[in-house]
C-alpha cells in the first residue's frame, strides 16, 4: 500500500504545477456555465409544461457539473498512454507492485487533484454571484460529500479501463476520441439527465455515467430524498467494483499476450 501511496503523492505533486492551465480552464467553465444557465434560461421560460427539475434547480445542476467537470473520465495519463503505444511500460512491470495497482493509483491523482483545484473557486464563485443553491439540508451536504466520494473511485476505476484498453488497439485513438462526448453526455453534463425525454430514462438510470455526476447532483438539490441515499450511493459502487473486476480481468489477459520486440 505505501508504494501506491508513494505513486499517488507524486502524481499530485507533478500535477500541482501546471496551475496556470488550472486558471485558464477556471475562466472557461465559469464562461460555458453561464451560457448553458441563459439557454436552460429561454428553454423553461418557453415551456409550458411542468418540467421534472425547478430552474434553480437546473442552475445548481449546471455548476455542480462546471465544477465537477475535472472528474469526469473524459481523457487518460499521456504518459502512460505513450508507454504502452513504445513498449516502455516493461519498466512498470519491474517495478514490486501490481500493474493495476500502479495505473488506478496515477489515475486517481489525475482525477483528484484538477477537480479540487478548480471545483472549489467554481463553487465559490457560483455560490456568491451565480445563483448556485445550498444543498437543501445539512443531511443533503453530507449525503453529496459520500456521493462525491465514490464518483471519484468510479470514474477512476472508468479512466483506468480506457488506460487498459490500450493494450489491445493499435493507436487507442478510437475509443479516447468517443469516450469525451459518451460521458459528457450520459453523465449530465450536457443537459441534466431529468430533463431528457421520458422514454430514455430507463436508460439512463442504469447507466454508470449517472454515477459521477447526475446522482450527486440529485442528492445536493434534494431530487434524491435522503431515505433512499443508500440505495444510489450503492448503486455508485456496484459500477465501481464491475469496472475494477473487470480492469483487472482485462489486464491480466494483455499481460499474457504482451510481446515487446527489440532491446
Amino acid at each position: 500500500m505505501k508504494g501506491y501511496l508513494a505513486i499517488l503523492r507524486g502524481r499530485l505533486l507533478a500535477l500541482l504545477q501546471y496551475r496556470s492551465a488550472v486558471m485558464a480552464g477556471l475562466v472557461t467553465q465559469i464562461f460555458w456555465g453561464i451560457i448553458k444557465i441563459m439557454i436552460l434560461t429561454a428553454f423553461y421560460a418557453q415551456s409550458t409544461s411542468s418540467e421534472p427539475i425547478t430552474l434553480s434547480q437546473a442552475i445548481t445542476f449546471i455548476w455542480i457539473g462546471q465544477a465537477l467537470l475535472q472528474l469526469l473520465p473524459w481523457n487518460v495519463d499521456k504518459e502512460l498512454e505513450m508507454q504502452v503505444k513504445n513498449g516502455n511500460i516493461a519498466y512498470e512491470l519491474l517495478r514490486p507492485l501490481n500493474l493495476y495497482g500502479l495505473i488506478f493509483s496515477r489515475a486517481l491523482a489525475m482525477r483528484l487533484l484538477p477537480t479540487l483545484l478548480r471545483s472549489i473557486p467554481v463553487i465559490i464563485l457560483a455560490g456568491l454571484f451565480l445563483e448556485l443553491s445550498a444543498p437543501v439540508s445539512w443531511a443533503a451536504g453530507m449525503a453529496f460529500g459520500a456521493s462525491l466520494v465514490n464518483a471519484t473511485l468510479l470514474s477512476t476505476a472508468m479512466t483506468t479501463m480506457v488506460i487498459i484498453s490500450l493494450f489491445w488497439t493499435i493507436s487507442g485513438e478510437g475509443i479516447q476520441r468517443l469516450i469525451p462526448h459518451v460521458t459528457m453526455l450520459l453523465s449530465g453534463m450536457v443537459v441534466p439527465l431529468p430533463l431528457f425525454p421520458e422514454w430514455m430514462q430507463p436508460f439512463l438510470n442504469l447507466q454508470p455515467f449517472r454515477g459521477i455526476l447526475d446522482i450527486p447532483s440529485r442528492i445536493y438539490t434534494g431530487v434524491i430524498p435522503i431515505a433512499e441515499i443508500h440505495y444510489y450511493l450503492g448503486f455508485q459502487l456496484i459500477w465501481f467494483l464491475f469496472f475494477v473486476a473487470s480492469g483487472k480481468y482485462l489486464i491480466e489477459k494483455a499481460m499474457k499476450r504482451f510481446v515487446i520486440q527489440g532491446g
